[in-house]
């Protein structure tokens, strides 16, 4: 094995890339900020118990997991950001009041999402903690799509969905058993859930029909699916509640004026972590099969810490945002100044000058100077006894 290959789904990121992503990272903070939202920065690594919260095990099978050698308890590099800033609002702030916390930070997958993607996501996102009301809602989403815009992505479709649906409809019998389900769910797999459902004796028709009937409840029209869910599905009171809740949310005028975006209702897109307890949302782009960004409601999420809240928040992939950015935005290298290397106080004040404007100055060293980053337009060369700034015509003379 030649010591220069990464494990794979693991990339370095090279200066163009680089650039982007610390730019798009600025752009994304500062965007949260002007929401009122506060920057926090968790730990890469924390106690297993910590961040494998929530139902199932999709977190656990994606943390890489070491043992802490001061003291031998077993601790998880981080998959998920949002665990953690729950435990922040939980422990740390300990605030009565509406909490608005925003994050940027790498975690680590031990298996990759899906084919090609990394292991080595940088995740952006924010979160409130201490309203249960539609306006959270409303302005996490606002928040994502135009963290979405400033990425340059202007055509996005918002699929919404709700948590509590399958889980009210899995507890009209004990023997339904989520882990089973939930991924037949995800994939839409109506043969695989007909047959595991065939298998369980006496199971109601209603919940039979009303489980087969979920993963189909999905349109461009919102109305249309939430009226043949109100149909298809069983009149209990938690699944009415959860409909209830689409529906004001779909109906908000706010909602259709701030997503600016085609709006769709799928009853069965239940991929993502199972933390999520009410409504979710994921923002899908053109061309890509994934979604970019999703988010949802998890309340309570902070009760293993000791203080459950009402919460609920957004996170996208950094990345992969930055690689859209860049198609779209066709990126050039930047315009930068050439200066020579002298000792020479004169020179070096203007340098310094140049680059406190804001300026790129590049002092040539050696023959020549090799970058992807930055086009020469223009050199600082001495004149009339002063340095000055000349642009440069035509292909630029050697850097010797």
């Amino acid at each position: 094995m030649m010591r220069w290959l990464l494990p794979e789904a693991f990339s370095d990121v090279l200066p163009t890339e680089a650039r982007q992503l610390e730019e798009l990272r600025r752009h994304l903070l500062d965007l949260a900020r002007s929401y009122g939202y506060e920057l926090v920065q968790p730990p890469l690594v924390e106690h297993l118990d910590s961040l494998a919260i929530g139902r199932g095990s999709d977190l656990d099978l994606r943390t890489f997991k070491l043992i802490d050698q001061l003291s031998g308890r077993t601790l998880g590099l981080r998959p998920d950001m949002t665990p953690q800033v729950a435990r922040i609002d939980a422990q740390r702030l300990d605030r009565q009041g509406v909490v608005r916390l925003a994050y940027c930070g790498s975690v680590l997958h031990a298996r990759p999402g899906n084919l090609g993607s990394t292991r080595e996501p940088i995740q952006v996102g924010a979160e409130i903690y201490g309203h249960q009301g539609l306006e959270a809602d409303l302005e996490v989403v606002d928040l994502m799509l135009a963290s979405l815009r400033r990425g340059g992505v202007q055509t996005v479709r918002v699929d919404l969905c709700h948590l509590g649906l399958v889980r009210a409809l899995l507890a009209l019998d004990s023997r339904l058993d989520e882990e089973a389900l939930f991924p037949l769910f995800q994939r839409k797999d109506l043969p695989g859930l007909s047959v595991v459902l065939g298998q369980l004796p006496r199971l109601a028709p209603e919940v039979y029909s009303a489980l087969l009937a979920l993963p189909t409840l999905y349109g461009s029209d919102p109305a249309d699916v939430l009226s043949r869910a109100r149909t298809e599905l069983p009149k209990v009171a938690a699944v009415q509640q959860a409909l209830d809740e689409l529906e004001r949310l779909v109906q908000s005028h706010l909602l259709a004026r701030r997503v600016g975006a085609s709006l769709t209702i799928d009853l069965g897109d239940l991929r993502g972590y199972r933390y999520h307890t009410g409504i979710t949302f994921a923002a899908y782009v053109s061309g890509r099969s994934g979604s970019i960004a999703r988010g949802g409601r998890y309340d309570n999420i902070g009760a293993v810490f000791g203080r459950g809240r009402p919460a609920t928040g957004f996170s996208l992939e950094l990345r992969e945002l930055a690689a859209l950015a860049a198609l779209a935005q066709n990126v050039k290298p930047s315009s930068a100044i050439r200066a020579p290397w002298q000792d020479d106080p004169a020179l070096a004040s203007a340098i310094v000058g140049l680059r406190t404007s804001g300026e790129i100055v590049v002092q040539m060293v050696g023959s020549t100077t090799e970058q992807e980053e930055y086009r020469f337009d223009r050199e600082l060369v001495f004149s009339d006894g002063a340095w000055e700034v000349q642009r440069l015509i035509g292909p630029p003379p050697s850097n010797e």
